[in-house]
């Protein structure tokens, strides 16, 4: 694939690039996982100085009017330093479904100070019993004197426990499983009757399981007419799901240069190991692996706007089955050839493996995929 990135894009991946190696190091990056939020607002501000958090919103909103292209950059230095900030989760996705789901008032009292890195969003969507099906929806809002009251279980939320507000989808009417009677709310996290519950994931990410009971809500808090939010949540999915990978792909190339760099260094039998011709052949398989994710990702960037719904999330299932299958191959291997200290805490290699192992199994996995592929392909025949 043929992709030639502009100046200006050049200049972004090479600030994003340069702030990773300098300011966001192996030893501090463990610092802030063991602090008690798990990551760090002084780094977040940094990113908002640098004019990232903008990048998904419009120029009249506070943002730089950027668009996918240029989240990828960013997202595939993000993956390299494994960063553990709340971008993804309100940069990508909570901006997006904001700018699709919001009227003109919300966009502008809200995307201004998402882009300054004034507040965050979260996302509160997938719930226990979805298994990464968008449209399974149990948590139930019902109008009660010009309010709603909202019950229900929301899982996996995204540094849910450090947002300043949170995104709620609700079902208004309809079956559980029913794409319309889906609402969706602006809600602050310190309403009466939420509950959240913040824990570490394996990969030293942080995200929430969040409750409600009764929680009320005035029906201005509603974004978008009443049960009509699904394809705004799926396509700010789709977004994310493309900068997800984007991710993936920088984390895939750290770790390939790490191993390289290890079988270059690392001697056996009065030679470096990466002499031996079954080990290098084994590095040239993660190698096509990774390029292959990386033509894929941009693929991805590409195609995550597209207004077809159906060819839209046809092309995204392909990249997430084979950028998912890159992060395994890539993953294991990396570990393997460090041998056993490659799944110790001291070595980069064995966060990485775990940051990969996430990615894996994030906004669904590769079975899954395989089935929305098929699917989409059948409903576009």
């Amino acid at each position: 694939m043929n992709f030639t990135f502009t100046e200006e894009q050049r200049m972004l991946d090479e600030t994003v690039q340069r702030f990773i190696t300098r300011d966001y190091t192996f030893e501090k990056r463990n610092a802030i996982l063991a602090s008690d939020a798990g990551w760090s607002r002084e780094l977040w501000a940094s990113l908002a100085e640098l004019g990232l958090l903008g990048l998904n919103a419009p120029e009249e909103h506070g943002g730089l009017g950027a668009g996918p292209v240029e989240t990828m950059l960013v997202m595939n230095a993000l993956g390299r330093g494994i960063v553990a900030e709340p971008y993804l989760s309100s940069a990508v996705l909570g901006t997006w479904l904001l700018r699709l789901a919001g009227d003109d008032a919300q966009r502008t009292e809200h995307l201004p100070t998402l882009a300054a890195g004034e507040s965050i969003a979260a996302v509160a969507h997938m719930e226990p019993n979805a298994r990464y099906e968008l449209n399974r929806v149990e948590t139930r809002a019902e109008s009660s004197g010009g309010n709603y009251i909202l019950n229900g279980r929301k899982a996996f939320v995204l540094h849910g426990a450090a947002a300043d507000f949170l995104l709620v989808s609700a079902r208004s009417n309809g079956a559980v499983d029913a794409e319309s009677g889906i609402s969706l709310f602006l809600v602050k996290p310190n309403t009466p009757g939420i509950e959240i519950k913040d824990y570490a994931t394996l990969d030293g990410q942080r995200e929430a399981e969040i409750i409600l009971r009764n929680v009320t809500v005035p029906a201005t808090a509603r974004l978008g007419a009443e049960g009509a939010a699904f394809a705004a949540i799926e396509h700010a999915y789709d977004i994310a799901l493309a900068a997800l990978c984007a991710e993936a792909v920088g984390t895939m190339k750290a770790m390939l240069d790490a191993t390289v760099e290890f079988l270059r260094t690392r001697r056996q039998f009065g030679q470096p190991i990466g002499r031996f011709q079954a080990l290098q052949h084994r590095a040239a398989e993660m190698l096509m692996h990774y390029e292959q994710a990386k033509s894929m990702s941009y693929f991805a960037a590409i195609r995550c706007t597209d207004e077809n719904r159906v060819e839209r999330r046809r092309a995204l299932s392909a990249v997430k089955v084979t950028v998912g299958r890159a992060c395994h191959f890539v993953g294991q291997q990396a570990v393997q050839l460090h041998g056993g200290m490659g799944m110790t805490d001291e070595l980069i290699i064995s966060h990485y493996f775990k940051r990969l192992t996430a990615i894996e199994l994030t906004f669904g996995d590769v079975d899954t995929h395989i089935e929305r592929f098929i699917d989409a392909r059948r409903a576009s025949s």
